[in-house]
């Protein structure tokens, strides 16, 4: 059976750093999760199959077996289903928009319920924007001068930013621009598109947030929940009682406002407290204090939170490990596309880096109040077994363009 398993695959090339990365990283998310949840009352005496670091394991072997599914046959042959692979993911985030079929969670309509589990679709999506969008890019460089072209290539990663935005996921739905982006760049689109693109996304960011700081509450087509209006107003340190206490308010009301302020910056506060008082090597292993004594809270430590739970029990020593061990799939999948003598092959390494080095800039920045909270996870540590497939199942394209790729 071992040379069977010779056959499938060409094993010689595989990529060492890239497995070692993922193997460490795999390492640190049992442990890790565990950490966050063994005093959670939520799960004491629960059956294992319910705890989080066992279902972590779970979700690491099926994103493992993905992986190897998708490595069985070469990128080309793959990118063929690209569009079928597309298409069903788009079916997928139109029917969780539905009332009855997605479920809702904080607010927002993001998940299929499946009992065991949550399934959130606009995961796999994103992995499917990247394939389909690597197999439209690898046409003809002189094809991709062409208006008519460039407009296709922007619904493919428009349409589904739509849907997702409409969730309303605002973090899932931005974290398909940048490796669309890099995509055309790489592709060779010509410069002056690239320019106004860029412009546009910052035009429409910014009118994202004016409509919703500055908007009335009964002129908006869409509204988006309360929750995530006031994380851009944690974010940008804007004052609640000017938002929320009129002109005329009175004192009772401008202290209620300052109390709901304190309240919703509390976890980003909490989780700079934990990053910070890690030191250089930590409290140890289960011995972090804000984590043990749910300073930072049980809800949110072992997935949005989770490098502040590592930063705090492993110190700057373990999180500078954990950066580095990104760092290190990430100088992988860039070798793996600069070597690559076809265009497929480069676009589908350089979107899966883009996707997932945007995915660790925003998380970790969030930590440490770089960027906003959203409630982007942290590929292969957060707990979530959408997220941790759909990572294995990209980085398993990143090695299949490894395995199969003519090299110069």
């Amino acid at each position: 059976s071992m040379k069977f398993i010779k056959q499938l695959i060409p094993w010689h090339r595989l990529d060492w750093m890239l497995l070692l990365c993922l193997a460490g990283l795999m390492v640190f998310g049992v442990l890790f999760v565990y950490s966050a949840t063994y005093n959670n009352d939520t799960y004491t005496g629960a059956h294992w199959l319910r705890m989080p670091h066992y279902k972590q394991i779970i979700f690491y072997g099926l994103g493992i077996g993905a992986a190897f599914v998708v490595c069985l046959r070469d990128y080309q042959q793959t990118a063929r289903w690209a569009n079928v692979f597309y298409w069903l993911s788009l079916i997928m985030l139109v029917a969780v928009l539905i009332p009855g079929i997605g479920s809702v969670r904080y607010g927002a309509r993001r998940w299929f319920d499946l009992g065991v589990t949550q399934f959130q679709p606009s995961e796999l999506a994103k992995v499917a924007v990247v394939l389909a969008l690597a197999q439209f890019l690898s046409r003809p460089i002189k094809e991709l001068k062409e208006p008519k072209v460039l407009l296709k290539a922007l619904a493919l990663a428009g349409i589904p930013f739509t849907l997702i935005f409409l969730e309303p996921d605002l973090g899932s739905a931005l974290t398909l621009l940048p490796p669309a982006l890099v995509m055309l760049y790489v592709a060779g689109v010509p410069g002056g598109f690239l320019r106004k693109l860029v412009g546009g996304v910052v035009i429409f960011v910014s009118l994202v947030l004016a409509y919703v700081f500055f908007m009335p509450k009964d002129w908006k087509p869409i509204q988006f929940p309360d929750y995530q209006k006031r994380r851009l107003m944690v974010y940008f340190n804007v004052d609640y009682a000017s938002q929320y206490a009129g002109a005329g308010a009175s004192q009772a009301e401008i202290r209620q406002a300052h109390a709901l302020q304190r309240q919703d910056s509390y976890n980003v506060v909490q989780a700079m407290i934990s990053v910070g008082s890690g030191g250089l090597t930590g409290k140890g292993w289960k011995q972090g204090i804000q984590n043990a004594h749910g300073y930072l809270p049980r809800g949110v430590a072992h997935n949005d939170f989770i490098f502040s739970v590592i930063a705090e029990e492993s110190g700057f020593v373990g999180s500078t490990l954990v950066i580095l061990l990104y760092g290190g799939i990430i100088v992988a999948g860039i070798r793996t596309a600069s070597q690559c003598r076809d265009r497929l092959g480069r676009l589908i390494a350089i979107g899966v880096v883009t996707l997932l080095f945007s995915h660790v800039f925003v998380n970790i920045g969030m930590n440490i109040r770089m960027v906003p909270v959203t409630g982007l996870p942290l590929p292969l540590l957060s707990s979530g077994g959408s997220s941790v497939v759909c990572s294995l199942l990209a980085l398993g394209l990143l090695q299949n363009v490894r395995l199969y790729q003519r090299t110069i």
